[in-house]
């Protein structure tokens, strides 16, 4: 990946800490996923080689048999990348990224979470500093002082504490150094009030220990407006703050790296915009003579009944590695904690019309610890062992709010042809009906979990000749999950029928665990001493878990009153769902190390896949659904061109077939969707960054760079609807600035160039609710930014 530095041309110079010992597959894999970054040369000399040692022994990034997007500090701040979720956007394969704190759309290879609630895993595992993130609301976070960040794609299971069946993120924060003293401060101002600060200073106390002290604050206005109340501040705007405090203590053969990290977050939650392209558009306009109005397709038309929408987060992490060096073997422990306190709202439906507005609020603390042991030595056979644990606690409120009037008008137009309030229809009916307080009902419940958790794993790598090794792996996985589920009796008379369709007295409780052996075999193979040939095998897992809107066994419909556990009721149960996934691949260099190429083919068989479905008596189900299989070609090119340009360009494609999709097919012929493709992941996805560097007359630099991603058609559900389609898009970058030969450099920049209008997502309508899309792009964005390096 091409990376910006202070230093002349675009070149990153990684540390290299050498050691003796034979490098093994099984360290070329650990070390990739740990310390690895992506260079681009001084221009016009060749590629500069990547040494990694996170096992201790020295090895390229290039004899790495894993599909791997590495990007630097730099190239994530130079760029503008805002959290962790914006590396979705330069790495091949990987879609699904948006403005909330949700990574329920993450996609990776097609693999994606397919269950908003909290008693389920995500399918995609983020990780900082080798630390398990966690879930929505707790797992975006900013990033700032980065010293690299990597996503690797495929299931990974042996190289973090946590299983990810479709892949992983995995940042690293710069650590203390003992022997630096330096730090940095950078500003970045632009349109709609757009205004960044970041700053670090390195600390060396003494010859065995340092801090490092880093901040962050981000603000901007938004620019959707809601037409339904105009004049109102304009929304997807944030404001966030951070802090973190990291330290390094070395003593002999001991290494301690801690940090302690502080982020408040204050945005606005996800906004829907009816696509008015289906059936139940036409009714509503018929119905309520509703509009979007306004001319901007950013521009929303909702009724926010509970309040203005937010996705607000404090969240506090404290973690610590601990290296200890034996003569045979390395030791290395992790230990990390994390709290949060999340609140969400955000009017779903998409309309002026007060149907589905939806609210969360939730707590959680994640205590997670791992040990491992990595072989020493020059012996063909090396070895990886390990250990790790989770516990969680996960309490989590949920509100989902519709006007009285506007549920008994719709009902009453669609079934009987009158249109009448809620008095008026139930008087139609013969009876009488007393509206609620505030004319709404609200349908609440509660989410209870005491999750933990335990794994162990083995890899043995074999060294056949100085060109060969192959590597077997073995994982255990141990999960139990401990869920209680509520939900009273709406104030409402109309009842428990809208959203979750069931009450309870008290709480559902059940207790269920899950347990796997998940293999892994990897090859790699170099002919020559320019090229890596690999493949690989590996069995992907997610445990299974609860859903949080929905209870067993299911009965009919209007049945689920009063549920007790008592009476043998519990919260929603769903099983694991398992990948075989399997990859090959090839790096190498050209035009004498002038060009370098990582090219993957991969295929795979995902079966019992965790979707949400609608319930039998109401309610939102987590159901084991179907198959996918799926087979996709992933690339990238890192080349200096000449003494002035570099270019970086990387591209994937995706094909896929579902199966056994009844249930959650929504034509009239339940088999129509058999043989649909993942809707939520493009075929087509690319990224390129073109570089340019020219030296100033006066000194220092000139320097520019273009930049885009782009996606080809997505959406439509399983049923390949139009209604909910969106048209594929590119986004387009240009950055230029200067350097000095000191310490400052200048940039402006021009975000979204043309001013491309497209969507994170969309949503098939269902029920009451039309189509709609979610999430408009942000506008064409200018603004500078100045940095300042100090020594």
């Amino acid at each position: 990946m091409p990376a910006k530095t202070s230093n002349h041309a675009h070149s990153v110079s990684p540390r290299k800490m050498l050691a003796a010992g034979r490098p093994s597959l099984l360290s070329r894999s650990i070390s990739a996923a740990l310390i690895a970054t992506v260079a681009i040369p001084a221009q016009g000399q060749v590629l500069e080689e990547i040494i990694v040692s996170a096992t201790k022994r020295a090895e390229s990034i290039d004899d790495v048999p894993l599909a791997i997007t590495a990007f630097s500090g730099d190239f994530t701040r130079s760029v503008n990348l805002d959290d962790v979720k914006d590396l979705v956007s330069f790495t091949p394969g990987v879609t699904g990224n948006s403005k909330d704190s949700f990574i329920d759309v993450i996609s990776i290879r097609g693999i994606r979470t397919n269950d908003f609630g909290v008693g389920g895993d995500p399918s995609a595992g983020f990780f900082k500093n080798n630390l398990y993130e966690g879930r929505n609301g707790a797992v975006v976070t900013s990033l700032f002082d980065m010293e690299r960040a990597e996503v690797l794609r495929g299931p990974q299971g042996f190289l973090f504490g946590r299983n990810a069946i479709g892949g992983a993120f995995s940042v690293h924060t710069r650590k203390a150094q003992i022997d630096a003293r330096d730090g940095y401060v950078e500003v970045d101002a632009g349109e709609r009030g757009h205004l960044v600060g970041e700053g670090a200073v390195n600390i060396p106390v003494n010859d065995q220990f340092a801090m490092r002290l880093a901040g962050y604050y981000s603000t901007e206005d938004g620019y959707v407006d809601n037409t339904v109340t105009p004049g109102d501040d304009e929304l997807i705007n944030h404001d966030k703050f951070a802090v973190r405090l990291s330290s390094r203590f070395t003593q002999d053969r001991m290494t301690i790296d801690a940090f302690l990290e502080y982020e408040e977050r204050e945005q606005n939650g996800t906004m829907y915009r009816a696509t008015r392209l289906d059936d139940k558009w036409t009714l509503f306009e018929d119905l309520y003579g509703t509009s979007l109005n306004g001319d901007d397709g950013r521009d929303i038309a909702s009724e926010f009944l509970l309040g203005d929408p937010r996705d607000d987060a404090d969240i506090l992490t404290i973690g610590a590695q601990i290296d200890y060096e034996l003569e045979w073997a390395t030791i290395t422990a992790n230990i990390g904690y994390k709290d949060h306190d999340y609140f969400y709202t955000e009017d779903f439906d998409g309309t002026s019309i007060g149907f589905n507005n939806y609210g969360q609020t939730q707590t959680g603390d994640y205590l997670q610890g791992e040990l491992r042991l990595v072989s020493k030595g020059d012996d063909p056979l090396s070895w990886y062992a390990g250990v790790s644990f989770y516990d969680e606690e996960i309490d989590a409120s949920f509100t989902q709010v519709s006007s009285e009037d506007a549920m008994c008008q719709y009902y009453g137009y669609y079934a009987y042809g009158v249109n009448y309030n809620c008095v008026d229809l139930y008087d139609y009916y013969g009876s009488p009906f007393t509206p609620s307080p505030d004319g709404t009902l609200r349908e609440n419940n509660r989410a209870r979990g005491q999750l933990n958790g335990w794994a162990a794993y083995l890899d043995l790598n074999y060294a056949f000749s100085d060109a060969l090794d192959i590597g077997v792996g073995l994982r255990y996985t141990y999960d139990e999950k401990e869920f209680d589920l509520s939900a009273p009796t709406p104030v409402s008379e109309l009842g428990a029928y809208w959203a979750l369709g069931f009450t309870t007295i008290g709480f559902l409780n059940d207790t269920r665990d899950w347990d796997e052996l998940t293999p892994r075999v990897i090859m790699r193979y170099r002919p020559t001493d320019d090229v890596l040939l690999f493949a690989s095998a590996t069995r992907g897992y997610k445990s299974g878990g609860y859903g949080s809107f929905a209870f067993a066994p299911e009965l009919a419909f209007g049945a689920g009153t009063d549920l007790t556990d008592a009476d043998g009721f519990t919260a929603d149960p769903f099983d694991p769902e398992t990948v075989w996934s399997y990859e090959i691949g090839y790096k190498g260099t050209l035009l004498d190390g002038k060009a370098k190429v990582d090219l993957s083919a991969f295929f795979y068989d995902y079966k019992d896949l965790q979707i949400t479905v609608d319930g039998q008596g109401g309610g939102i189900v987590v159901d084991n659904v179907g198959q996918v299989d799926a087979q996709g070609l992933e690339g990238s090119i890192t080349a200096s061109l000449n003494d002035n340009f570099d270019l970086y360009f990387s591209a994937s494609y995706f094909d896929s077939e579902g199966s056994g999709l009844q249930r959650v097919c929504g034509l009239d012929d339940p088999n129509g969707c058999e043989g649909n493709p993942v809707w939520w992941a493009p075929e087509w996805s690319s990224a390129a960054v073109l570089n340019g560097v020219f030296p100033a007359e006066r000194g220092g630099e000139w320097f520019g760079s273009l930049e885009m991603f782009y996606e080809s058609e997505r959406g439509g559900g399983w049923e390949q609807l139009n209604e909910s389609k969106m048209g594929s898009y590119a986004d387009w970058t240009l950055r230029a600035g200067y350097r000095t030969t000191e310490s400052w450099t200048f940039t402006g920049y021009v975000e979204n160039l043309t001013d491309e209008l497209y969507y994170d997502g969309s949503s098939n309508g269902g029920g009451i609710l039309p189509a709609k899309y979610f999430g408009p792009s942000r506008p064409r964005t200018a603004g500078i930014r100045v940095l300042y390096e100090f020594e």
